[in-house]
């Protein structure tokens, strides 16, 4: 008589050796996953930037693109800054709105650490007329490492960066993020 199939043995062990191969590779799926996170996020943020500094100049209006909740990591909003408080204004009418499920931890220097403004002429400035220029990095979630940077120029030129890097800033984002998780 003839058998047909597996016997309970060989079942056993191809199930563990399915196991096996599946605990090897979900770091470095989650790693990819990571990554392409990262990625979405910055190049959303790099279009954003650019997309704002278009609309002031063919509005002719100052316009700010600023993170939202003060916070890069949620997501982006263009408002047009006709009283010119920014994103303390709730009356400036909204433009563009790009929300992030993502959480992918983003940070800037004090320069553009919640907000970039672009005049009319797409020039990026503070409140006070100074000429505003930074760096956003897009953070590891699992080191305080910079993935990514996003550079504003103080012509208003922006560039996207790849080079990894160690950065302060993620550092902090790290402990205030372990304290949020700490609070629940």
């Amino acid at each position: 008589m003839s058998q047909n199939g597996f016997s309970l043995i060989e079942l056993l062990m191809g199930l563990a050796i399915g196991a096996i191969v599946l605990l090897l590779v979900s770091p470095a799926l989650a790693s990819l996953k990571e990554s392409s996170h990262r990625e979405l996020a910055a190049q959303s943020l790099f279009e954003g930037i650019r997309n704002a500094r278009s609309l002031a100049i063919t509005r002719n209006q100052s316009v700010v693109i600023h993170g939202i909740n003060g916070d890069w990591s949620q997501g982006w909003r263009i408002i047009l800054d006709i009283s010119g408080k920014g994103a303390k204004d709730v009356s400036n009418p909204l433009l563009v709105e790009q929300a992030s499920a993502m959480q992918v931890p983003i940070v800037g220097n004090w320069a553009v650490s919640r907000y970039v403004r672009f005049s009319s002429l797409g020039q990026p400035l503070m409140p006070g007329r100074a000429f505003q220029a930074g760096t956003l990095h897009v953070c590891s979630a699992r080191e305080p490492v910079s993935q990514q940077q996003i550079v504003l120029a103080a012509t208003g030129r922006v560039r996207l960066s790849r080079a990894k890097t160690a950065q302060a800033l993620c550092q902090k984002t790290e402990r205030v993020r372990s304290s949020a998780h700490a609070a629940l």
